[in-house]
């Protein structure tokens, strides 16, 4: 959903689900959720979970401008 890819671009952005459900005004639970909802669906491992916060893998890092271009887009729409 559109609501999963901005949870995706703010986890690269931001790089913890604290900071990431802030800039979206979202609870954190719901990034987590939305973010494992996202990695079922593609059925990949989109961040790597430190204790430093996430790391974007190379799979997302090869999705994120896609993931923004297509955010932009469906914002325009509406």
């Amino acid at each position: 959903s559109w609501d999963d890819l901005a949870v995706f671009v703010a986890l690269h952005r931001e790089r913890t689900t604290t900071r990431a459900a802030a800039a979206l005004g979202i609870s954190q639970p719901t990034v987590v959720r939305r973010l494992a909802a996202l990695e079922q669906a593609l059925g990949l491992t989109l961040f790597e979970r430190t204790a430093a916060g996430l790391v974007p893998t190379a799979e997302a890092n090869k999705l994120v401008d896609a993931a923004v271009a297509a955010r932009r887009s469906a914002v325009r729409r509406c």
